[in-house]
């Protein structure tokens, strides 16, 4: 979504065909610029395109904080709640989910375009903190405790999977899923096999490995 001359945000078709990195600008000419992955280095050429882009006000959220930054938005683009892009802020470059969108007035709306659009609310999803309920292996009520854990945004959580993290090793027994996040037909997971993204997670709710008697639901 934010591109300048010397770096875009585009697929990279060695390394990440489905998702955006960072590209350095090599070479123009033609209507195409040579550029390279930073990720991998693979080097290929890129279409430029001549639009109109606005640059738009970006609320970042991350880790119960929060800054702004700004990003170019091609004319015509549209927007939308739950959408992520890659944002190259003075803070870092990171992926970013769209969680409101901000209209003249103070209106809030699910949906709309770079032109109508004057802030931007987003949630950083690239490593994203994990907020746990650790039940005790004997079940007790007063010994149950709450942890953070730091993983990636793409790290996924398996329910009735066995899980070590944080120093701790537990059983996965439910998630409560964010409100931002899509593609999840329930809020809540809890039958084996079900798998969320920690990018996507509200609450985990797990159990010591060792207990066999208690259940977080």
């Amino acid at each position: 979504m934010t591109e300048t001359q010397e770096r875009v945000a585009v697929t990279c078709p060695s390394c990440s065909p489905d998702l955006e990195t960072v590209h350095e600008v090599l070479a123009t000419g033609g209507g195409h610029a040579t550029i390279r992955c930073t990720e991998c280095s693979h080097t290929h050429k890129h279409k430029l395109e001549s639009t109109t882009e606005y640059e738009r006000e970006v609320v970042v959220s991350q880790d119960g904080e929060s800054f702004t930054a700004t990003a170019d938005v091609p004319e015509g683009e549209q927007l939308a709640v739950g959408e992520e892009f890659l944002l190259d802020a003075d803070e870092a470059i990171m992926t970013v989910r769209i969680t409101s969108l901000e209209l003249d007035g103070d209106r809030r709306v699910e949906e709309t375009t770079a032109e109508d659009v004057e802030t931007i609310w987003t949630r950083a999803v690239g490593n994203v903190s994990v907020n746990m309920t650790l039940h005790p292996s004997d079940g007790r009520h007063d010994e149950t405790r709450s942890l953070t854990v730091q993983v990636p945004g793409d790290y996924e959580f398996v329910i009735g999977e066995t899980d070590e993290l944080g120093g701790e090793e537990f059983e996965i027994e439910g998630v409560h899923i964010r409100d931002d996040a899509v593609g999840y037909e329930y809020e809540k997971l809890d039958f084996d096999g079900d798998i969320a993204f920690a990018k996507d997670v509200k609450r985990l709710y797990a159990r010591d490995e060792s207990s066999t008697a208690w259940s977080a639901w």
